[in-house]
């Protein structure tokens, strides 16, 4: 089914990264993805993300994972005095004042220290067990399409929370993980500095448990209005007016 999903995802939406599942793990479950997984290569969450968007499996544990914010956010680490404080934030011309970066700070959502041992990352296709949360980097255009696909049947208006800092680790995983609703996010300094994302990708994540609605969703969708939208015929028809009155 995953591999379905993945398929389908990428077909419809013409995705150039992999999508990414995201899974939480306890200290027993750990033990059981060592072999498979890369667990010793020191890395930012950002930066395993985007190896699994290249089709890599990889472990983020306390031992190895080498961004103190994030590590906080996944409760595997202490957050350290110099972020709380927003000292560092405010250093890195990030926000105008040490009162801003650590209202900042003060705001993000973070997982229960100790709670979990490890975060488990992997192409969605290649994945052995069922993710909490699968991660997208991709086109505002692409991310579009899987927004509405999630309000499709209720028209709900969607509230993304971003504080433009931790847009990997928390806005597109750790917030999606603890609401249960999609979040998405513009990217921040960190991602946009650590990693390839281009300058026109964004990133989104989902909740596993609504991927199948959202992908069934999503081919209503392709089916009608985003052929028409991606034939830019409004657009031909416009240029075409404009041309014949000059």
């Amino acid at each position: 089914m995953l591999k379905e999903f993945a398929k389908n995802l990428k077909d419809i939406l013409n995705l150039q990264r992999e999508p990414v599942g995201v899974k939480f793990l306890k200290v027993e479950d750990t033990a059981a993805f060592m072999k498979d997984y890369d667990a010793e290569t020191k890395s930012r969450y950002c930066q395993a993300l985007m190896r699994a968007g290249k089709g890599e499996k990889v472990l983020i544990t306390a031992k190895n994972i080498s961004c103190p914010a994030s590590a906080a956010a996944f409760g595997l680490k202490p957050l350290p005095e110099v972020l709380s404080s927003g000292q560092m934030l405010f250093k890195l011309g990030l926000f105008d004042s040490p009162d801003a970066a650590k209202n900042a700070m003060e705001g993000m959502t973070r997982l229960e220290q100790g709670k979990y041992a490890g975060v488990l990352l992997s192409p969605l296709e290649n994945m052995e067990i069922e993710p909490d949360i699968v991660v997208i980097e991709a086109l505002p255009e692409q991310l579009m399409w899987l927004s509405l696909a999630s309000i499709y049947d209720t028209g709900k208006r969607l509230k993304f929370n971003t504080a433009v800092f931790q847009a990997t680790c928390v806005d597109s995983t750790v917030i999606p993980f603890v609401t249960g609703d999609l979040n998405s996010s513009l990217g921040c300094y960190g991602c946009r500095e650590a990693t390839d994302v281009l300058e026109e990708e964004t990133l989104i994540g989902i909740p596993y448990r609504e991927l199948e609605k959202i992908i069934t969703n999503l081919q209503k969708l392709a089916a009608k209005p985003m052929k028409k939208v991606r034939s830019k015929e409004a657009l031909k028809s416009f240029s075409g007016c404009a041309s014949e009155n000059n």
